[in-house]
């Protein structure tokens, strides 16, 4: 028996001792093997790295692309300055960690992406939707990776790689978005300072929540506000389950700046409004694909032209003071607008449209006199009610229509309420040249 404390000896020759400097020389042979492996993915990245990458760069956006360097960090990070895409994207410098264990089992997993300065040009052009502005052959190859997921496997078919991050980060970003649908020279919008962060991303066959948050800042250009807008948006999605939960936060929208989008429904300068300040919010939600999203739209101010020496209001002006008390009668002295909007999480839709309907709907509501009491209707401005409303029924009456120009009924309504008595004459009915030249008017609100 060996005493405690005693060493153990194994002779050389014994099975023990074969085993044991077996295992060693596997062990060695392992470390050397990845050792050259490492070595040989480094070179071949600092080699051919650049180069792959602005290929790359250069086929998924059929645009001419640059890189000005890339470095390589032990034991695996990669950091790459000035990429380039022409017309499209620039970044001052990208930070990649990837998953060494990644390449062993045949898919890029990344453990870090960070973005220095991203910049993204935007443009929509005639007659093309807004979805297709951002939907690049990057984002087309993710989303074909995912429908094949889908799919059962094929012996013929070959598998789609594997592509997930872990975490994303996006500093300092800059979105110039260029609208040429509307207008002569568009409308362009800025998007700056966009913070972004975003944790497992996953475009292969495995449920996971990712989780993301976006804070960005909207100095307008064609306003005439001088607070700039506020962006803030957080949540969580499934891509794989296309499930997905939200809110989105828009402060301080200029209405002036984004003009040309309702300027066929809504005429500023007859309605003197110089000035419209209004906030956003919405609550999105997404099952198997279909998205949900409640949303709220509120002017938080307005700032009217005052009528000039001897200058008369204008009937859109009129219709616009009508239009205005009529919402804040129906929501406690607010001007608010609360909508829904149902679109899919791989193709989401909106516009607006979708702002117009609901607007529609609400005055089809006051028509009906769902939404207005006889309190409410008290509480409207005296020359409004003055000859022209007297209860709730008149004033469903007076918003008669369902249509952006509020109906003929509110028009005539507001026009008794302004104008004076007419003298015997002025009854007289129009002649037909008159009617038809009102019926060729531009809608005035």
């Amino acid at each position: 028996m060996l005493s405690s404390g005693s060493a153990v000896r194994i002779s050389p020759g014994t099975p023990l001792f074969k085993k044991m400097k077996l295992a060693l020389k596997i062990l060695f042979i392992v470390i050397v093997a990845a050792g050259i492996l490492y070595l040989g993915l480094c070179v071949f990245i600092l080699l051919s790295g650049k180069e792959l990458i602005r290929k790359n760069l250069a086929e998924l956006t059929q645009k001419e692309a640059s890189v000005e360097s890339l470095d390589i960090g032990f034991p695996l990070e990669i950091l790459i300055k000035k990429v380039e895409v022409r017309d499209l994207l620039k970044v001052d410098s990208i930070y990649v960690s990837p998953s060494i264990l990644g390449f062993f089992t045949g898919s890029v997993i990344l453990n870090k992406v960070k973005f220095n300065s991203p910049e993204l040009k935007l443009q929509r052009l005639p007659q093309e939707p807004i979805a297709s502005t951002v939907k690049t052959k990057v984002a087309s190859v993710a989303a074909a990776s995912v429908e094949k997921t889908k799919e059962p496997a094929s012996p013929a078919k070959k598998a789609a790689l594997h592509f997930a991050c872990k975490h994303i980060i996006a500093q300092d970003g800059k979105i110039d978005f260029l609208d040429l649908t509307t207008g002569e020279g568009g409308i362009r919008i800025l998007v700056k300072d966009i913070d972004f962060d975003l944790t497992n991303l996953y475009f292969f066959p495995r449920q996971a929540v990712s989780n993301f948050s976006l804070k960005a800042r909207i100095p307008w250009i064609e306003g005439q506000s001088k607070e700039d807008g506020t962006l803030q948006a957080s949540g969580w999605l499934d891509l794989f389950k296309r499930n997905m939960q939200a809110t989105l936060k828009i402060q301080n929208i200029d209405g002036i700046s984004l003009y040309p989008y309702y300027s066929n429904w809504v005429d500023l300068k007859k309605a003197r409004i110089e000035r419209a300040k209004l906030n956003f919010t919405s609550d999105i939600r997404g099952l198997n694909n279909d998205i949900t999203a409640d949303c709220h739209l509120e002017l938080s101010d307005i700032i009217r032209r005052p009528l000039a020496e001897e200058e008369q209001d204008s009937k859109a002006a009129r219709i616009t003071d009508a239009v205005l008390e009529i919402f804040k009668a129906l929501n406690q002295g607010k001007i608010v607008l609360d909508f829904t909007i149902h679109t899919k999480m791989d193709k989401p839709q909106f516009g607006f449209r979708d702002i117009q309907g609901a607007f529609e709907t609400k005055l089809t509501a006051a028509r009906k006199g769902s939404g207005i009491s006889a309190q409410d209707v008290l509480n409207l401005p005296k020359r409004l009610i003055e000859g022209t409303v007297k209860s709730a029924v008149d004033i469903s009456k007076a918003v008669i229509g369902g249509t952006v120009s509020v109906g003929k009924e509110l028009k005539s309504a507001v026009e008794v309420a302004f104008k004076k008595e007419p003298s015997s004459k002025q009854a007289q009915p129009a002649n037909s040249e008159e009617v038809k030249a009102e019926k060729q008017d531009k809608p005035d609100f």
